[in-house]
This record gives structure tokens, sequence and C-alpha cells, in this order.
């Protein structure tokens, strides 16, 4: 996940600080890591299937349905947990989600915050774009795709840090 820098983050946890992608400081160099985790709101939704399941099966069993409840809050959090996708910025690769492509084929980079998303998730939207979006994250970044033989326009993400995207891709 990315972090904002703050007085109480570590260096490792800042997105603008470069680090070596392998533990022994080999490999190619990240230059920006972004994990889209559920906003706050969205565990309240686990507590509510947990919660439904209870009251489901409390009238046959209340132990059974407690214990139902337990196993359909953490299945519905561990879904939501690891299906948080990542996007990964090194020098010679992109990878948003499971889509990786080499940098030499990104092109410009935009970000979009506010009333600006509804327009490019909406009615500017092209069929052909990859599309990585999270309900807990408002923010886009379109990246444009510049390889010849990929008939993907771009990549439309969300991410927290849009901004941070298009400098680390822009190279300042």
């Amino acid at each position: 996940m990315s972090h904002p820098a703050s007085s109480s983050a570590s260096p490792a946890d800042d997105p603008r600080r470069p680090r070596p992608s392998g533990p022994d400081g080999t490999g190619s160099e990240v230059l920006y890591e972004e994990r889209l985790s559920p906003a706050w709101w969205m565990w309240l939704l686990v507590l509510f299937v947990g919660a439904v399941v209870f009251v489901s099966l409390a009238p046959v069993n209340p132990w059974v349905a407690a214990a139902a409840a337990v196993v359909a809050a953490g299945g519905a959090g561990i879904a939501l947990a690891v299906s948080s996708p990542s996007i990964v910025v090194t020098r010679e690769h992109l990878q948003v989600g499971r889509a990786r492509i080499e940098r030499r084929f990104v092109g410009e980079a935009e970000a979009f915050r506010g009333d600006a998303v509804r327009w490019v998730r909406g009615p500017e939207l092209d069929a052909r774009a990859y599309m990585n979006f999270r309900a807990s994250v408002g923010p886009v970044v379109r990246i444009r795709i510049t390889d010849p033989v990929d008939p993907t326009p771009y990549w439309l993400t969300s991410s927290r840090h849009p901004e941070r995207i298009v400098e680390v891709l822009a190279g300042r």
C-alpha cells in the first residue's frame, strides 16, 4: 500500500523513494508501488456479511450461527484483502494488477480527480482500454499504451496518488 510521507511513516513506506525490488538489492529498482487496499468502510461490508449469516441461522442454532458468521466474515475479509491489486513501476516495467507491460511501450500519463473521473470512466471511456477500478479509490490515472501491436489504447486505473504515478512515468 502506498503511504503519503509523514513523520510516522518509515522511509521504506514512502512511495517517492526508489527501492530495489529484490531482497538482496538486485533486480529492477521499484520507482513506485501502491496497493489498492480497501477503504475502512469496505470492511464494514465484511461485518455485514457476518451479521446477515448470524441472523439467518440464529433461529436454527445460535452456536452454529455464530460459527457460520465467523467463517463467512473471515472468508469475505480474506477475499477483500486478496483481491486488492497493486501498481508497480520499475525502470523496465509497469504492472497494474495482473497486467504488465514494458516501459518502452508506456506513453503519456494523465491524473484525474473529482468530476473529471466521472467523464474519463464514463462518456470518454474507450471499450478497448484496460480498466482497473476500485470503488473505494476515487482518483484515476490514464496511461497511454504505444505498442503498435497492442489494440489497447490506454490503461485506466484507480490510484490514491495519480499525480505521483504521472511524475514517475514522466521521469521526474
